[in-house]
């Protein structure tokens, strides 16, 4: 999932790595967890490396396992898987099932994955009284990918009820095919469709680079090189992506719920506010609104959720993150799209590799070793 290299058992899971930790250059980090918000991870089920989740019909979670398979997070626990395209997927490098998204009236679900030619594919299934129907299944859309890393692979519904699509670079050190700046490639952006719109899918006419013989309708965003987790807050649309680094800088990008799409966030010109490489900072770049460095143990970002549950009233409003090689949990305070404040939540989720956000707005936090855990008031 993000890349680098750290110790043999590791690679062997996922391929992630490091061994650096967290600065943070926009706002001062509490050091302390007094500070924050008062928090504790309840373990609620286990599975076989937990990629993704996302809020499912009757109030359940439906959480994606790296080797292919799906299952269902309610009060009893994680059940038996309700769909496995195990066989259909390959998880050498950095692939896997990567993402998984509920359209709004939860009549389909779409999967992300990378099958056995390492290629990029979203394929969608109606659901009918919250049961996977898999005789409806259907690929929606395919990009091949260069390399085994930096595939990204994360999929939301936004509030426009557009389905979201990320894609890394095509992988290898720093971008070597230059595909985060180019507007001919899906490689290294933030793709924007309407799955239900047209065979196989249509490409929204509002998109900004609709009409464009240069660029690919479908881009909403680019400048990104493994954007490893992005989600859309509930209550203001705003617009999250975690966007992990190459070597020196992991960064938190952001987009307005009123932006008409076009961001530029600078890889591989820049890796956060910095020129990478001797690069130049295009014109057009969006710097993050948060960047820490690799000083400490962190080294690979992992994108989380605006917190909008009820059950913690002092994290409410606050962007929730974490970093897959330190695993502590932090928050930003965030006003007028500026970071005002940044915390450490004192709490560690292990090798977190994604966050789950139920239909009540609390949060879950999965760690590759298999852990799914809530966040809870302490």
């Amino acid at each position: 999932m993000k890349v680098r290299t750290r110790i043999s058992a590791i690679i062997g899971t996922l391929g992630l790595v490091g061994s650096l930790a967290l600065t943070t250059a926009f706002a001062d980090e509490s050091r302390t967890p007094e500070d924050a918000a008062q928090v504790v991870l309840t373990e609620v089920g286990r599975a076989q490396n937990p990629t993704a989740g996302a809020a499912g019909p009757d109030d359940t979670v439906w959480i994606a396992e790296r080797a292919g398979t799906v299952r269902v997070l309610d009060d009893d626990g994680l059940g038996e898987p309700v769909l496995d395209i195990s066989d259909e997927t390959t998880t050498d490098g950095e692939r896997g099932l990567l993402g998984m998204a509920f359209d709004e009236d939860f009549a389909h679900l779409y999967l992300s994955y990378t099958d056995l030619q390492g290629t990029s594919t979203i394929d969608e299934f109606a659901v009918r009284d919250g049961a996977v129907q898999e005789d409806t299944r259907r690929t929606v859309l395919t990009q091949e990918q260069p390399e085994s890393n930096h595939n990204g692979g994360d999929i939301k519904f936004g509030p426009d009820g557009h389905l979201y699509i990320a894609f890394g670079d095509g992988g290898g050190g720093g971008d070597p095919q230059g595909n985060g700046q180019k507007l001919d490639t899906l490689l290294g952006k933030l793709l924007r469709i309407d799955p239900q719109g047209g065979d196989p899918y249509a490409v929204p006419k509002d998109n900004p680079f609709v009409g464009d013989p240069n660029a690919k309708g479908e881009i909403w965003a680019y400048g990104l090189r493994n954007p490893w987790r992005f989600s859309f807050d509930s209550a203001t649309g705003d617009l999250f992506i975690g966007d992990v680094g190459q070597s020196e800088w992991e960064e938190i990008d952001r987009a307005p719920a009123s932006s008409a799409g076009g961001e530029n966030y600078g890889w591989s010109q820049m890796e956060g506010t910095h020129p990478f490489r001797g690069g130049t900072e295009p014109a057009n770049h969006v710097p993050p609104i948060h960047e820490y460095d690799r000083t400490g143990l962190g080294c690979s970002v992992t994108g989380g959720y605006v917190y909008r549950g009820a059950a913690i009233a002092d994290l409410a409003g606050q962007y929730v993150y974490s970093d897959y090689c330190d695993g502590t949990l932090r928050s930003l305070e965030i006003e007028n799209g500026e970071v005002t404040a940044a915390h450490d939540l004192g709490v560690n989720g292990g090798e977190v590799v994604s966050f789950a956000q139920g239909g009540d707005g609390e949060l879950y936090v999965l760690a590759i070793g298999g852990t799914v855990s809530r966040v809870d008031p302490a």
